[in-house]
């Protein structure tokens, strides 16, 4: 359920014409764990259990990736929505991302807002160090193919969209959801309940690219990253600490470079810089 039909009324210069739109669905999920309330998020519905498992992942609330708690049905509204998922998490299990946990309250718009500080323990972990080229074409090709996926945008115009390619630059999985950061937790989500995180090599991002989107990348380990408008400024920063190639601005077959331009690869041998 990615839309809802709603009655409105257009205005232009010959007047008013009643019309039916397509608008993105949002809804807020609450995701309890071990019985005690963690996190509320405001969400396009579908692909739930990739949504949470890609927050626990990026978050560090889950400290390995080879484990995935059961969600478990609690709640749902009136309109047969998932409202409320429970978590059991064994403490063995737990990450210091859960006792540095977030406020109750996680926006579509900013993944970063419902937080209740901005610790240092985030970003910790050595740089990517990947080998792996692309070439600017390919980022062409894997926007083309990420825009053939979103259907939710199609309908509603309402939506965000991530995707991730493979070292060869076909598409692994493409999400939509009204958040860009909800959108990709659940591709990392969907990588990691598939146990096809190592064959993440690119992810590209509707809208612009926020520092909190490069550290999701940086903990897939994805050492690509572009997105059809700007960059922020800490995102780039972030991304020559990190060792990921950060692009903007990836639309009519253009495309910048902002962090190691060395991994884009110009029809000619390009080795990577020394660390």
């Amino acid at each position: 359920m990615a839309t809802r039909n709603y009655e409105g009324r257009k205005f232009d210069l010959d007047g008013q014409t009643p019309v039916v739109d397509a608008l993105t669905v949002e809804e807020a999920l609450q995701v309890r764990i071990n019985g005690e309330p963690f996190t509320l998020s405001m969400r396009t519905p579908g692909a739930d259990t990739e949504l949470v498992r890609g927050i626990l992942h990026s978050e560090d609330i889950v400290n390995t990736s080879g484990f995935h708690p059961s969600l478990v049905l609690a709640e749902e509204n009136e309109a047969g929505v998932v409202s409320v998922v429970d978590l059991e998490i064994p403490e063995a299990y737990l990450g210091s991302g859960y006792s540095n946990s977030r406020s109750l309250l996680s926006v579509s718009s900013c993944g970063i807002c419902g937080k209740t500080e901005l610790g240092e323990d985030a970003f910790e972990g050595e740089a990517i160090r990947s080998r792996d080229l692309f070439s600017a074409r390919q980022f062409t090709e894997m926007f083309k193919a990420m825009n053939r996926g979103q259907h939710d945008f199609k309908q509603s115009g309402g939506t965000h969209a991530a995707a991730v390619f493979d070292a060869e630059g076909s598409l692994l999985v493409i999400r939509e959801d009204i958040g860009r950061h909800n959108a990709v937790d659940k591709v990392i989500g969907w990588l990691l309940l598939q146990d096809k995180l190592d064959l993440a090599k690119a992810m590209t991002v509707s809208g612009r690219i926020s520092y909190e989107i490069t550290i999701k990348a940086f903990k897939a380990g994805i050492p690509f990253l572009a997105a059809v408008s700007a960059p922020s400024s800490l995102a780039v920063d972030y991304a020559k600490e990190f060792g990921i190639t950060l692009m903007g601005f990836c639309r009519e077959g253009r495309a910048t470079c902002y962090a190691h331009p060395y991994r884009i690869d110009n029809r000619r041998t390009i080795e990577p810089k020394a660390s």
